[in-house]
């Protein structure tokens, strides 16, 4: 599997930071490894979306092709049974988008999952989809939904013209189906990112202000907020060069480099699947096509994915700045 070089030099190549291997030594931190029982496997079921967001790390869009087939998806069931992983995190591109992603959905339900959907909110508007969020209720699924920021001037510079209002819409869709709600067991959570070449401020404090906007101009509510920094990868990656901030970026992530982070980051507690079928340490290194031993699920045994070194690179710093960030915001 060839790894993306040209970004990969990138990040590694910037002469004011320290490698991330060398920090983790320079702080008695081990090399990092998958734990012995994961927690959740991840699966990118293909990178083609309607939006194109100036801040997708895997550089989804509408003229992407890429899809998980069905094989796939029962081979990363049959692993998830043999591990006894418990969790199902779905995610793109716009997961919608692959036509399989409800038989996904309802054989993971069926074989006892906890699943969870990460959506953009906007393709729940193109009628096309319009069931799907009954599909997602009756099925009990977590949704994740992006919502850049509470303002429109905001979300749609980041996401495109048009974004929050088309959001804001199925949101109070969601609520209505009981999304959201207290007792429904239906939980929605959203998703901040930064604006810019800087770190999210502190998750509670943002949760606070979206949850009393959200509310007070929309009557919307939802479960958690999670604050995920922007990664330098990826199209974000390339607005950082153009901008001519990968370099301050960068250093601003290594310097707030919080050894605390560390055991939290998601790579250790789950698996992270591509759309073909490549067994990765998480969303990130699967879009620099970073491994060191690459892998299929259809070929994998439990001593292949788990207790196995992780593949580091300098852009884990921005998983272990400051709070952390994850998949499910911050680290601590």
């Amino acid at each position: 599997m060839p790894t993306n070089t040209t970004q990969l030099d990138d990040l590694n190549s910037i002469e004011t930071i320290t490698p991330f291997e060398e920090t983790l030594r320079k702080n008695g931190i081990p090399p990092l490894r998958v734990m012995e029982k994961a927690e959740t496997m991840q699966m990118n079921i293909g990178l083609l979306c309607n939006l194109r967001c100036k801040h997708c790390h895997v550089d989804a869009g509408p003229d992407r092709k890429e899809l998980m087939p069905r094989e796939v998806m029962t081979q990363a069931l049959r692993v998830m049974t043999e591990l006894c992983i418990p969790k199902l995190d779905i995610t793109g591109g716009a997961p919608e988008l692959n036509p399989d992603l409800t038989w996904l959905v309802s054989e993971a339900t069926r074989l006892n999952k906890d699943v969870t959907v990460r959506s953009n909110l906007t393709v729940l508007d193109d009628e096309r989809y319009s069931h799907m969020p009954e599909f997602y209720a009756e099925n009990k699924v977590t949704l994740i939904c992006s919502l850049a920021y509470y303002s429109q001037k905001d979300s749609d510079r980041i996401r495109g013209d048009g974004v929050f209002q088309s959001s804001i819409k199925m949101l109070k869709r969601l609520n209505e189906l009981g999304y959201g709600r207290e007792g429904s067991g239906l939980m929605l959570n959203l998703v901040y990112n930064p604006g810019g070449a800087f770190l999210p401020g502190a998750q509670e404090g943002i949760e606070a202000d979206y949850r009393r906007v959200l509310y007070d101009r929309h009557g919307i509510s939802f479960n958690n907020l999670f604050a995920i920094g922007n990664f330098p990868v990826g199209r974000f990656l390339s607005f950082l060069k153009q901008s001519g901030n990968l370099e301050r970026y960068m250093e601003k992530l290594s310097g707030a480099f919080n050894p605390s982070t560390v055991s939290g980051v998601m790579c250790r507690s789950q698996i992270s699947l591509k759309h073909d079928g490549t067994v990765y340490d998480c969303d990130f290194n699967q879009a620099l096509g970073l491994v060191r031993t690459p892998k299929n699920i259809s070929e994998c045994s439990a001593s292949d994915l788990l207790g196995c070194e992780i593949a580091v690179a300098n852009h884990c710093y921005a998983c272990t700045a400051g709070s952390g960030s994850s998949c499910g915001g911050a680290v601590i």
